[in-house]
């Protein structure tokens, strides 16, 4: 098992995400409420990854 990450760059931030694979699988958790644990598979993480850089998702984000 992986340890957990901060998904921000340099890792930084108490907002970031954290991520970990475990047994192929990659978990997602917000650290302020750890006990909450997305699992998705690589493919849909790296989908949902290359969505957020091109934009998909702005719209959610408050301008």
């Amino acid at each position: 098992m992986d340890s957990w990450q901060k998904a921000a760059p340099g890792g930084e931030g108490d907002d970031a995400l954290e991520i970990r694979t475990v047994n192929g699988m990659v978990e997602i958790r917000d650290p302020r409420n750890d006990a909450v644990i997305v699992r998705t598979t690589p493919r849909k993480w790296a989908a949902f990854v290359l969505g957020v850089k091109a934009g998909e998702f702005d719209h959610f984000v408050a301008p």
